[in-house]
């Protein structure tokens, strides 16, 4: 099976050009970084030790930023690499102040570029984030006794059932990890299935709050002519998503008259496409990279800028999370929660299940299928004792991640 898998991605290289090619032309891929994807380093690989990062995009990279916060004060540790898939996620760890940390992007899973890449790099731990499962690199970093830890895992009832498809290839591949930390009980339930014994339950890292204080707030003059009007964020949004929302402020603007909608898409390229939509409804877009921050006869505040999501998060109320009303399995809504934001979704948010469920029983979520009923169910003052509650669960989550990787590293740190 693995060599019918490399046989499959070598056939694949052929035309990989012509795919990223036309990734620059959509703006979905660095024109001059995506060498590092052929693993063509830019960056110098340090003296001393060095751990290893890995996650898609987003999301995950910004579920570790605690964590590599508190491993650049870590003297054991002489360099610490992120690498991810995605033009998002490396632009967002720009806005960081961090020293021992660099960035570069997660090579293709062929046996020539991550022998190359590990060669290279020489990272002491790898440290993979959620879903990423990578047949290639896993067989490599275990054959180069490189501990890996598959932190945060997560398996939705589907993954797990096509990867059953391949079960006896599934089990070699999770064979090369030394340890894992499963998101959530329903991962575990899988895990256990196949009978894998090494994986231990802490709690989801995405619980974590990242308390980055660097370019948190929103200008001055913006932020004045919000506080004048009445604001909802529709957050991480896709596809069809944001008409869904744009028809919502029709409908609520009928009884608020300063009512400002703020939309933040998951992917900003988009935006130009998305304005356009939006104005065929007859309402009045403004970009937030014009730097026009006069909101007179604005409806809808369209966020076509990166790392910008936790800003306006801070100050809205009531937040729609995207990828739900399509079928994408939804996003995060923890962070608007840490806010004591009211959160509203769709029916596909199988990505954060058990954490939609603690958010119901919390009374802080709630399910919407129409835009009459995110309509009606949008309020405009927040639940901050309830986003406490959120904070508190992430601290305790982050001290035992700590402590689990901490003594990881102490015992394969001591070995060399």
């Amino acid at each position: 099976m693995f060599l019918t898998y490399q046989i499959v991605l070598t056939f694949g290289l052929i035309i990989s050009p012509v795919i990223i090619f036309l990734r620059i032309l959509k703006n979905k891929e660095d024109k001059k970084r995506f060498i590092e994807k052929f693993s063509f380093s830019s960056k110098r690989r340090r003296n001393g030790k060095l751990i290893w990062f890995h996650g898609a995009s987003i999301g995950e990279i910004l579920s570790v930023i605690p964590l590599i916060k508190n491993y650049e004060k870590n003297r054991l540790i002489d360099q610490i690499l992120i690498t991810s898939s995605t033009l998002s996620s490396a632009k967002v760890l720009d806005k960081y102040n961090l020293k021992k940390t660099i960035h570069q992007f997660y090579p293709i899973d062929h046996i020539f570029f991550t022998n190359k890449f590990l060669k290279y790099w020489k990272p002491d731990m790898a440290i993979f984030i959620e879903s990423e499962i990578w047949p290639c690199m896993f067989q490599n970093l275990n054959s180069k006794k490189i501990p890996l830890i598959l932190l945060n895992a997560r398996f939705t009832k589907n993954t797990f059932y096509r990867w059953m498809k391949i079960k006896r290839f599934f089990k070699l591949v999770l064979n090369n990890i030394k340890i894992v930390y499963p998101q959530n009980l329903e991962t575990k339930k899988f895990l256990n299935k196949i009978k894998f014994n090494r994986a231990k339950f802490i709690g989801n890292i995405k619980f974590v709050e990242n308390n980055e204080k660097v370019k948190e707030k929103i200008n001055t003059q913006l932020n004045s002519e919000l506080k004048k009007k009445k604001i909802w964020v529709a957050s991480s949004t896709h596809e069809n998503e944001e008409i869904f929302c744009a028809k919502t402020h029709i409908k609520l603007k009928k009884r608020i008259k300063n009512l400002i909608t703020i939309i933040i898409p998951r992917h900003v390229h988009r935006c130009v496409k998305i304005k356009k939509s939006i104005e065929n409804l007859g309402l009045k877009v403004k970009i937030h990279s014009s730097n026009k921050k006069d909101l007179k006869n604005t409806d809808i505040y369209l966020v076509d800028t990166f790392g910008e999501t936790k800003k306006f998060h801070k100050i809205s109320s009531t937040v729609f999370l995207g990828g739900s009303i399509i079928n994408r399995g939804g996003q995060n809504p923890l962070e608007a929660a840490r806010y004591g934001a009211k959160i509203l979704h769709g029916s596909n948010t199988d990505n954060f299940k058990d954490v939609y469920k603690l958010l119901k029983t919390m009374n802080i979520s709630k399910l919407i299928n129409t835009p009459d009923q995110l309509a009606s169910s949008i309020i405009f003052t927040k639940k901050k004792k309830i986003g406490l509650k959120v904070k508190k669960i992430g601290d305790k989550i982050l001290k035992k991640t700590i402590k689990e990787l901490d003594n990881l590293i102490i015992n394969e740190f001591k070995k060399t």
